[in-house]
């Protein structure tokens, strides 16, 4: 073990002379009593603190939200209106933000602005007819896309009341639902809709809307259907 007097010449030397290395032993103790030191300071402290808070910068909200909607442009859906009936007026709107959610009960989820027209009497009433269009029926995705006045829409397509609601003559398929539940979410409502009555016409045919344009379907290599 080193001597009191050994440690201070050593101090000493070293300290004079930048180019005199003390034993490792010594240089390794010294080198350890500076960085304790340098740690406790408190300009230390509030650095390693401020490393440890700051978290992993995200993307600008504007771009982010740009990059999603260019994403969601690659997603096909199939074009529905949406109507339902509050006392004497009608309100429909077009909708691609639908889906499936479960067979027992038979049900479907519908996403809906709660700027749009249709959401107020929807939540009174809570029934609705989700009427999936065909392909013909392309001209209805203007007049259903807030173009018109709410019941003036109703005068493009031809509608009837069924169940309590206005359905589509001529759609793909029309689902009678009742409003089973209700969730908020940023600028929408998520509607689940119980379904209650089905009607289907003609052979699968939908009108699709894809990277903000409608569009057909079109089968793939025949093999593959006949392979099922």
């Amino acid at each position: 073990m080193a001597s009191p007097w050994t440690e201070r010449a050593t101090r000493a030397a070293s300290d004079a002379h930048p180019a005199f290395e003390p034993p490792a032993p010594e240089r390794a103790r010294r080198d350890a009593t500076r960085a304790e030191h340098r740690a406790s300071t408190p300009n230390a402290r509030a650095s390693a603190s401020n490393a440890a808070a700051s978290p992993t910068p995200a993307p600008a909200p504007d771009a982010l939200a740009q990059h999603f909607k260019t994403a969601m442009r690659r997603l096909t859906s199939t074009v529905s209106i949406v109507a339902t009936r509050d006392a004497c007026a009608r309100y429909g709107m077009a909708a691609t933000a639908v889906s499936a959610l479960s067979t027992e009960p038979p049900a479907i989820l519908v996403c809906i602005n709660r700027a749009a027209t249709l959401h107020a009497p929807l939540m009174r009433v809570r029934r609705f007819s989700l009427n999936l269009l065909h392909e013909r029926q392309l001209e209805l995705i203007a007049p259903f896309s807030g173009k018109l006045d709410h019941d003036a829409r109703f005068a493009h397509g031809e509608w009837r009341d069924a169940h309590g609601v206005p359905m589509l003559a001529g759609a793909q398929a029309t689902l009678w639902c009742a409003v089973d539940g209700d969730f908020s979410y940023g600028s929408h409502t998520i509607v689940i809709g119980r379904v209650d009555s089905v009607s289907t016409a003609g052979p699968v045919a939908p009108l699709l809307w894809q990277d903000g344009a409608p569009c057909a379907a079109r089968a793939l290599a025949p093999c593959l259907h006949d392979a099922q």
